[in-house]
């Protein structure tokens, strides 16, 4: 959604400030031929290959390079798999929860400039039939392939651990009003965050795990055993761990010890600085392990955009030195994050190994939404999304099922 009055960059100036000349006409890497990227640190599922090299053949990832293949030397960089986000609800000025199908791409666009090749958009707690609405031009995104999805976030959580999302609006799970939402969306929802303590709360854990749909706890006040019993029941998510839920206790250790002690559960981190203490950070790689972990950005509008008034759902958001806290109350509302961010910050601020920050960018989020057989990886059959970093960990190159993107190459 577009910024509301008083921002203090204007829309243009920002929009520049982004823009890459490669992202309004995304080219084939060499215009259909087959192209091999070869001399940088290319991370494969099995480790890091030094000096290797990586074949694109049209939109896929290629076993072995014909001889006519144009090599493209990333000598110096690192060659990682493309960002996979859970979790976003906009950036570039623009709002999942309620821009135009135009800003919405917009938002996504801007997104992939930053490494993030597949992208779920989330909504924002609003009225039901508002959602549904919603849900039905969402959908229309994900079938002509522009995200991979959209997850509902609200409106069934707790007054308790609202944080940015409208109290008068939210309500209790109710199956029906689950179900109403999912056949809005066409088959294209993928995630729901509930408060699963709530009446109804654990049989709509059951439904949405009938039809395939991701179970998230979040924004949640259950306890520990209440916790357990959803997960028992088929949830399989924490949405962003340890923020809007009960803090970890020696008694009552609430929904964090259960969320991270059960192997079926994969918890999302927003790692912006922010939101996370690299202590917490830490506590949930030892416990969850790198295939647990799926870092998130949990993006609103301001993300790629810059500090302003903005509107989250009926809510106004003010964005200062890269935070978003509501205007009313100042809890914190969504962030400002990219992947890319995300991913420096945890090597060289958190002091992960690249191959787990990739795991969590990319395999653990891939394999979640059922897509590890097209993306996550590098591998011979996959999707060429690839993401081109220099030795600071900066982009300086990103591919999209064989378009680039941001485009290393000389004009």
């Amino acid at each position: 959604m577009a910024n509301a009055p008083g921002t203090r960059d204007s829309a243009d100036a920002r929009h520049r400030r982004d823009a890459h000349p490669a992202t309004d006409h995304p080219r084939p890497a060499t215009a259909g031929a087959p192209t091999v990227l070869a001399g940088a640190r290319v991370v494969l599922p099995t480790g890091t290959v030094e000096d290797g090299r990586v074949v694109v053949d049209g939109t896929r990832i290629a076993a072995a390079a014909p001889e006519h293949a144009r090599v493209v030397d990333v000598t110096g960089h690192w060659l990682v798999p493309g960002f996979v986000d859970l979790h976003n609800h906009g950036g570039g000025g623009a709002s999942f929860t309620s821009g135009t199908v135009e800003e919405v791409l917009r938002g996504i666009r801007t997104h992939r400039l930053h490494g993030t090749t597949t992208l779920v958009a989330s909504t924002v707690t609003g009225d039901m039939d508002f959602l549904a609405h919603r849900a039905g031009l969402l959908s229309e995104l994900a079938e002509q392939g522009d995200i991979a999805g959209i997850h509902f976030e609200g409106p069934f959580i707790s007054p308790c651990r609202k944080g940015a999302h409208a109290e008068d609006l939210l309500r209790d799970p109710d199956p029906a009003e689950v179900r109403k939402l999912l056949d809005a969306a066409r088959g294209q929802a993928r995630m729901v965050t509930l408060a699963t303590e709530l009446p109804g709360g654990v049989d709509s854990v059951r439904l949405l795990a009938e039809h395939g749909v991701i179970a998230a706890v979040g924004h949640t006040d259950a306890t520990y055993e209440q916790t357990a019993e959803a997960i028992d029941a088929g949830a399989t998510v924490a949405t962003h761990l340890f923020n809007a839920m009960p803090a970890l206790g020696h008694r009552a250790p609430g929904p964090i010890a259960a969320l991270l002690e059960d192997e079926r559960v994969t918890v999302e981190l927003i790692n912006d600085g922010t939101h996370l203490h690299p202590a917490a950070l830490q506590l949930a790689f030892r416990h969850a392990g790198a295939d647990r972990v799926a870092f998130i950005t949990d993006a609103m509008d301001a993300a790629g955009f810059g500090d302003g008034r903005y509107m989250l759902g009926p809510l106004e958001v003010e964005v200062a030195d890269g935070v978003a806290r509501l205007v009313e109350g100042g809890s914190i509302a969504g962030s400002t994050l990219t992947l890319d961010r995300a991913f420096k910050r945890a090597v060289t601020v958190d002091g992960l190994p690249v191959e787990q920050a990739v795991a969590a960018l990319s395999a653990t989020p891939a394999r979640l939404l059922g897509l590890a057989d097209r993306i996550g990886s590098l591998e011979p059959g996959k999707d060429a999304d690839l993401v081109l970093l220099d030795e600071a960990f900066d982009v300086k190159g990103v591919m999209r099922r064989g378009a680039w993107v941001v485009d290393p190459r000389p004009a």
